[in-house]
């Protein structure tokens, strides 16, 4: 059974005039995947992820967790990490950190404490438990975020273009440092890019969107899980199939 199955989901906004931002969505995630959609902006790709975490309902099709299609309990099955770090400026590191664990009632706010500080060395902020937001570097700043929502140690982590904002280096840096670190808190990985270089690197698996209203036009295989990314060659030539469904947004085998 796969961790995440969406079928034939589509969206729209009712209003004076109705907005179909989704049409006819199909995308199956495994346990092990680190899968990345891209897409146009306004395709959908972020609705897309507000209704896998249940905070949207769909308007048709059915998103089924665990073989659960129920929308309860997607939201606390699902880390989300946003494009902004959202850290409160006035807490530390490990309170930014352990936010999340706090606000879940799972265990109290000493031990959640305990067990960011316990990962903070592997999150490259050794040392920097005190520290504000402030005083950080855009890249540490969403190591932090990754940290906070990777505590929560939920099935399904949702990364909204979590490197944006970020400069290139720092970006590359990132990139490295999730992919050998987002399978300690979460059993697969859902990524939303608008960079096709940043999919092919980081994902197993890729989902190229259309224009709004936005549906999968494309499916490419990258490499088996865990793998390490594909060589300079197959990298371009899997570029250029994805930028060319991007392009024509026909639907490929």
């Amino acid at each position: 059974m796969p961790l995440l199955q969406v079928r034939s989901v589509d969206k729209t906004f009712e209003g004076r005039r109705p907005l179909e931002t989704l049409r006819d969505v199909s995308l199956t995630v495994e346990a092990g995947d680190f899968v990345a959609i891209v897409g146009p902006s306004g395709c959908g790709k972020s609705t897309l992820f507000n209704l896998i975490a249940g905070v949207e309902p769909l308007t048709t099709g059915e998103i089924a967790l665990h073989g659960d299609p129920g929308s309860k309990g997607r939201w606390l099955s699902c880390g989300y990490m946003f494009q902004q770090d959202l850290l409160f400026p006035w807490r530390s590191v490990l309170d930014n950190a352990a936010l999340g664990l706090e606000v879940s009632g799972t265990c109290s706010r000493r031990e959640a404490r305990r067990r960011a500080r316990e990962l903070l060395p592997r999150f490259g902020l050794e040392g920097f438990d005190s520290h504000r937001p402030g005083e950080l570097s855009g890249g540490m700043r969403q190591r932090v975020a990754l940290l906070r929502t990777l505590l929560l140690q939920r099935p399904l982590l949702l990364l909204d273009e979590p490197f944006a904002a970020l400069d290139a280096l720092t970006r590359r840096e990132l990139q490295d440092w999730l992919r050998d670190t987002w399978m300690s808190g979460s059993e697969a990985a859902l990524l939303v890019t608008h960079d096709v270089r940043e999919a092919i690197y980081l994902a197993n698996r890729v989902y190229v969107m259309s224009g709004r209203p936005g549906t999968i036009v494309a499916e490419v295989d990258i490499r088996p899980a865990g793998e390490p990314p594909p060589d300079t060659v197959p990298m371009a030539h899997l570029e250029e199939r994805i930028m060319t469904a991007l392009q024509t947004q026909e639907i490929t085998t």
